[in-house]
């Protein structure tokens, strides 16, 4: 919005016809995945950590590929948002979210997820890439 009205301006090298459709791609997998990824986790899902609940480890489906797929692919979606109106603050915005989500993940469900289920995640971990398939194996 704030890029109509002029407040930002575009970032000219990626303010193409094709970075916003291909933006527009993106976002629509990006909510697409969100939703199977939510439904393949079934009675584990849920939003934030309680330390007093104990869900099953999802290792099946998506999460064979990577361990956070819902994550990544918000992530996606939000890549989607920044090339659909590519400005700086855009990319400030998709930036501090990666930031945001590499911090909750790193410092509050891994080691959640550690404590919860020891060993197998651990296992798990070492076989399946923490956003991207391969990419970030292994808790510290």
């Amino acid at each position: 919005m704030l890029q109509l009205f002029g407040v930002v301006c575009p970032i000219e090298l990626l303010h193409t016809q094709l970075i916003q459709a291909s933006g527009i791609f993106l976002a629509v997998v990006g909510v697409v995945a969100t939703f199977f990824a939510q439904r393949e986790m079934g009675a584990s899902w849920r939003i934030g950590v309680d330390p007093s609940e104990t869900t099953t480890l999802v290792r099946d489906g998506v999460f064979a590929i990577v361990r956070n797929p819902i994550f990544s692919a918000m992530l996606i979606f939000a890549a989607g948002i920044t090339l659909m109106a590519p400005n700086p603050l855009a990319v400030a915005g998709f930036l501090l979210l990666f930031t945001a989500i590499e911090l909750q993940v790193r410092r509050v469900e891994e080691p959640y997820l550690l404590d919860t289920h020891g060993d197998a995640y651990r296992t798990y971990t070492n076989s399946v890439g923490r956003f991207l398939p391969g990419i970030g194996r292994t808790v510290r």
